[in-house]
């Protein structure tokens, strides 16, 4: 990375591991508690820029597979009190409700063959927005980082909520691919396929409205098919997003019951196996839960709009960095599952090893002390 210089190099590389190692509250007391700094400099450099956005982007694309996708997804923020830069009203998914605190909207790469997800970028939503200007705040964001993004792909996986036309022509005006869920009342239209009059007007370019439980297979192609699964894949005109669309319906069946969903592309020509695959991996932006758990992303008591977004993106890209060491580093076939509590664990009892050899006096990069230093290091994780 450019403009990174020395100094900088050593802060960053700190509060990187001081996020991995500190258990408890992850707030500007605590850095200062088991940093080498104090903790009023930790609030000082916190209000500086640092650009997460880039260090992620190299970081992943250095150790990933090379098949990406582009997920956005906001995310509530629990935060009380008035004099908060950006808090207000947003809606928490967990509570199910609108809940007074704090929005980021969270851009991710999803690495599809590793199966997994990763931060790239947190952005604060305001809380000045204007009634109906939420979709079109989010789409700025992704258009302001369209230049970097666009090197690592141009689909962007999103979920139901931003199937409306605005949303999807900002996104196909500036390259990029949506690929999404539709509401299982849209109103789709089949393609004209038969033969057009002579004669003069307009040609006929649709044949009806698409009926969910009568199908005309003679539109639909059958994907897969099972006792209780079906997949259904079409080329079919959306009213509500004015565009032709490349349609995936699931059908399932269950307690004797038969449900659909619909899923849908912009790239008429993306294949319908894939398109399943780059939307059921939106769900791999796990690491939300992880940073809330174990890497303190509700745990800022700033105020200020730049200190907040340090520790958010701090908070997230640590999981970045633990996911990249010690996961993506092991063989595919011999991969266990990603632990960020084990990962924390091994980060808090190293902090705590080294303190006490620095302390004692011990010399432990002797060759003989290598298994109980590894031994000590694994304590309490679930693989020891």
């Amino acid at each position: 990375m450019q403009n990174v210089n020395k100094w900088q190099y050593g802060f960053i590389l700190e509060v990187y591991l001081l996020f991995l190692s500190i258990k408890g509250k992850l707030n500007f007391l605590q850095l200062g508690r088991y940093g080498n700094h104090a903790e009023q400099r930790f609030r000082n450099q916190f209000e500086k820029s640092f650009d997460h956005l880039s260090f992620n982007k190299e970081l992943v694309m250095e150790n990933g597979s090379g098949h990406y996708t582009i997920a956005f997804d906001p995310s509530y923020i629990s935060k009380s009190g008035k004099s908060t830069s950006g808090v207000g009203w947003y809606w928490s998914g967990v509570a199910g409700r609108t809940k007074w605190g704090l929005e980021i909207g969270g851009l991710a790469i999803i690495d599809i063959d590793n199966h997994t997800g990763f931060h790239l970028d947190a952005v604060q939503t305001p809380n000045t927005l204007e009634s109906g200007k939420l979709l079109e705040h989010y789409s700025s964001l992704i258009i302001a980082r369209k230049a970097q993004l666009q090197q690592i792909s141009n689909y962007i996986v999103v979920d139901a909520y931003f199937s409306k036309e605005p949303f999807v022509s900002a996104m196909n005006s500036n390259g990029f691919d949506v690929v999404s869920r539709l509401r299982t009342d849209a109103h789709l239209q089949y393609l004209f396929m038969g033969k057009q009059k002579q004669g003069r007007g307009r040609p006929r370019k649709f044949e009806g409205k698409v009926d969910y439980n009568n199908l005309d297979m003679d539109h639909f192609t059958l994907m897969e098919q099972s006792k209780d699964h079906k997949v259904l894949h079409a080329k079919a005109h959306s009213k509500s997003l004015k565009r032709l669309i490349n349609l995936v319906i699931v059908f399932t069946k269950r307690k004797g019951k038969w449900s659909f969903k619909l899923y849908f592309s912009t790239n008429m020509e993306l294949a319908p196996k894939l398109l399943l695959d780059y939307y059921r991996s939106r769900f791999q932006i796990e690491f939300y839960r992880d940073a809330k758990q174990f890497t303190g992303l509700h745990d800022c008591q700033a105020r200020s709009e730049n200190k907040l977004d340090f520790h958010f993106n701090t908070s997230l890209t640590s999981i970045n960095i633990a996911k990249v060491t010690h996961w993506l580093s092991v063989p595919k076939e011999t991969r266990p599952a990603f632990s960020m509590s084990d990962i924390k664990t091994m980060y808090h009892n190293e902090l705590l090893l080294k303190r006490f050899i620095s302390v004692f006096g011990i010399t432990a990069d002797k060759l003989k002390n290598n298994n109980r230093i590894r031994e000590l290091i694994t304590y309490g994780t679930i693989a020891a």
